[in-house]
């Protein structure tokens, strides 16, 4: 039996850029954050994984690429 805890989550914001398209929600500019998330059991790092989260800069809802 294998039992996997894991006591943190850090994430960090490495980059902000303007992305094309506007919010469906309000009309605000898209912006693209590069974030990396980092898991950790106790005190040694297990994960590390990078990816592209779209939020509106006006309203700061997260938005979803379909």
């Amino acid at each position: 039996m294998c039992l996997v805890f894991v006591c943190d989550e850090e994430e960090r914001v490495l980059s902000r850029q303007p992305a094309p398209g506007a919010c469906p929600y309000c009309g605000g500019m898209v912006q693209a954050m590069d974030v990396e998330s980092n898991w950790r059991f106790c005190f040694l790092p297990l994960y590390w994984r990078t990816k592209r989260k779209l939020y509106c800069s006006l309203c700061a809802r997260k938005l979803v690429v379909q």
